[in-house]
């Protein structure tokens, strides 16, 4: 059963989007070029249709071009501010730190109230409000004692350090919780709608069950309101049948896309489309099952185990964990067009979050304070990295 808080009732003109597709411990650089992946094995592209658009070359680059911050506590979620500077949350203290992007000076806000930190719980995404010129609101998903859940927190500059976040507004709750596959990335879309990725917090069923929040995308208004044009009338659920999502991203065209946790098998990169079952616990990876929407490109677990994704220079990057590594899967529309390539493998251990840094550039988050990781000096960190 769907549980859910409207924090304040909404009163919103219809919006109308279609998205036609669519879920090392050292300082030194990477290797001119990236390792090249077998077809038959990491980033497995699966074929499908796409429009005629220009696509990027089989082969790209990725050049380290600075640390930004060193010693992070568990970095979870990574938002840029419209300064330039960056917030990012801690999952374990339940913190939001801004991150000078000059300097690399911290400067904790303060603490998100309710956060319940076990297992993969925790602090996790944050998003800035698409009125965040205005309302100064910080979006959060976190896992509580009861679910996981969204909030907004007013970021209050002028008050001193460690006393700057407001009390939490929750804007959508009972989101199902386990000490496995909480999910957690929040983004607003190209449409201004909150998208969640969620995960089946270990109970595989709820993946299929349209009437949970587990292991679905969900897509809401800025109030937490089920977003106007979803696919299943008045509800959040975006798209069903996946196991752990944890990346989100949009291309040039508003198309999403979204990385997910595969169990034993394969990891996924998915092509998101309003109301397509993603197969889950029906199939891990490409079935070619009637009814079920296959990935876009596969990978074993000890190849990705993805986390964070952006899209920049016709190609999605995504982080990996237990991969180590940064993989470029260029696009043409909504197919593979070329093996992904992996980079910095094993250069900064476990990586998690990856988000556009503008233009050709990103930011890049490690993940080795996170109990799973083998910290080096300086871990955690925030590195700026040039791709193409």
């Amino acid at each position: 059963m769907i549980v859910q808080r409207r924090a304040v009732p909404a009163v919103l003109a219809a919006v109308v989007l279609v998205l036609t597709a669519g879920c090392s411990a050292d300082g030194t650089g990477p290797p001119a070029g990236g390792e090249r992946s077998s077809p038959s094995r990491a980033g497995t592209p699966v074929p499908g249709s796409a429009a005629a658009e220009e696509t990027p070359p089989a082969r790209g680059s990725v050049e380290v071009l600075r640390t930004v911050a060193t010693g992070l506590d568990t970095p979870w979620g990574l938002a840029p501010l419209p300064d330039g500077d960056l917030l990012v949350s801690s999952r374990d203290a339940g913190t939001i730190t801004r991150v000078d992007a000059g300097s690399g000076r911290k400067t904790e806000l303060g603490e998100v109230a309710g956060v319940d930190a076990a297992g993969e719980g925790g602090l996790l995404g944050i998003a800035l409000s698409p009125d965040y010129a205005f309302d100064h609101m910080i979006y959060a998903y976190f896992t509580s004692a009861s679910d996981n859940r969204i909030v907004r927190v007013l970021y209050e500059e002028k008050k001193p350090a460690g006393e700057q976040l407001g009390a939490p507004d929750t804007v959508f709750k009972g989101i199902p919780k386990g000490v496995v596959h909480n999910g957690g990335r929040i983004a607003f879309g190209p449409d201004g709608m909150l998208y969640a990725g969620t995960g089946e917090s270990g109970r595989r069923g709820l993946a299929q069950d349209r009437s949970s929040l587990g292991g679905k995308i969900l897509r809401l208004t800025p109030e937490g309101e089920p977003a106007p044009g979803n696919p299943f009338p008045d509800s959040p659920v975006y798209s069903l049948g996946h196991r752990n999502v944890q990346g989100l991203a949009w291309d040039t065209r508003q198309r999403l896309f979204a990385s997910e946790f595969g169990q034993d098998t394969w990891d996924e990169l998915n092509a998101i489309k309003p109301g397509d079952d993603y197969g889950w616990p029906r199939a891990e990876g490409r079935s070619g099952t009637p009814g079920l929407h296959d990935p876009i490109a596969q990978w074993h677990p000890d190849e990705a185990s993805p986390s964070g994704i952006a899209y920049a220079e016709g190609s999605i990057w995504m982080a990996s964990l237990r991969g180590r590594r940064l993989w470029r899967v260029p696009l043409k529309g909504t197919e593979v067009s070329a093996d992904p390539q992996a980079f910095l493998t094993g250069r900064y251990g476990r990586l998690r979050t990856v988000v556009p840094a503008g233009g050709d550039k990103l930011w890049l988050t490690t993940s080795n304070t996170d109990g799973r990781g083998d910290p080096a000096s300086g871990d955690d960190r925030i590195l700026e990295v040039r791709v193409s």
